[in-house]
């Protein structure tokens, strides 16, 4: 399978990036392991997750989704096949957030406790810290690679202008740089990424790692009016996509889709993935059969006249 580079930092991935969130909120530790097995078998090694996920699920406190990750890493023995991201900073208690050294020498270690390993390979800054200074959390990252505990760093959630601060003070001071970044980005939501931060990512040779690759589901299709909302879990956050864009955008999947025999997710994620600047976009599945569409995805090549005609329908 194709690997691309995660910045500089010499990490290869597979264009596409399991996303954790779902462990222990919306898929048990059971389904967690045969989703991961199947994930890694099919080539893919990049699964992102995050100490906080999943503390918003009724009766959670955060760090579930790294926990199951981490036993299955012990069960799978697959330690070695994987690029295990995982992210600091938002409140996991009382006095528990940020970025400032004292609370990323203690979050890496519990993050480390629960992932039943002795390194990160991508260790993410969830939100920028406008408390603490970048010098501060940047200096820090640097003493725990030094340490061996993580090996190249992220940011997640930076607006285009501090995480080009960001990178200047790395390449002033001899810190390290952060190799990638998260932005929100899909079909739907692209003017965040296309306006403010693709060109710098280019420019600077920086991963992309995108979220909500799939709109929270609505680029599946599933989701056609109000009454489909309580298909899931997700639906609330749902709704502000069903007016005549969103709509438009579906009739352009549908179109897409029928001419490659295959499914609105799956297009969604290939059009994502033809985006030069795009590293691996981050999807989440709750079974087998949403993973394989994911899957698909990656060997699903799509021609100008379909990515023009999705551009259209999403401009």
């Amino acid at each position: 399978m194709e690997k691309r580079n995660l910045g500089k930092s010499g990490i290869k991935a597979a264009p596409l990036a399991f996303g954790g969130n779902v462990f222990g909120w919306t898929v048990n530790e059971l389904n967690s392991f045969h989703l991961l097995d199947a994930f890694v078998g099919a080539g893919c090694n990049l699964i992102d997750t995050a100490d906080v996920y999943s503390r918003w699920a009724p009766g959670n406190r955060g760090g579930e989704s790294e926990s199951i990750i981490g036993k299955w890493l012990k069960k799978s023995g697959n330690r070695n096949k994987v690029v295990i991201a995982t992210k600091v900073g938002k409140e996991m208690g009382p006095g528990k957030k940020g970025l400032s050294k004292k609370y990323i020498c203690q979050a890496v270690e519990d993050s480390l406790q629960r992932l039943q390993t002795d390194y990160i390979d991508l260790y993410q800054s969830h939100d920028d810290d406008p408390q603490t200074p970048l010098e501060e959390t940047l200096g820090t990252y640097g003493e725990l690679i030094k340490q061996g505990k993580i090996k190249t760093i992220g940011a997640s959630n930076y607006s285009a202008k501090r995480f080009a601060e960001a990178i200047r003070i790395s390449e002033q001071f001899g810190y390290p740089r952060y190799e990638s970044i998260q932005p929100l980005y899909n079909l739907y939501d692209r003017q965040l990424f296309e306006k403010e931060l693709e060109l710098f990512c280019l420019e600077k040779q920086v991963g992309v790692i995108s979220y909500y690759a799939l709109a929270s589901g609505f680029l599946t299709g599933k989701y056609r009016s109000e009454k489909d909302l309580s298909k899931s879990a997700r639906g609330n956050g749902i709704k502000k996509y069903l007016n005549d864009r969103g709509f438009k955008i579906l009739q352009a999947l549908d179109e897409v889709a029928r001419q490659y025999h295959t499914v609105p997710a799956s297009v969604a994620i290939a059009w994502i993935r033809a985006n030069p600047a795009i590293t691996a976009p981050i999807a989440s599945a709750t079974n087998t059969e949403q993973l394989d569409s994911l899957i698909k995805a990656m060997e699903l090549n799509l021609d100008k006249s379909s990515v023009d005609l999705l551009n259209q329908a999403s401009e």
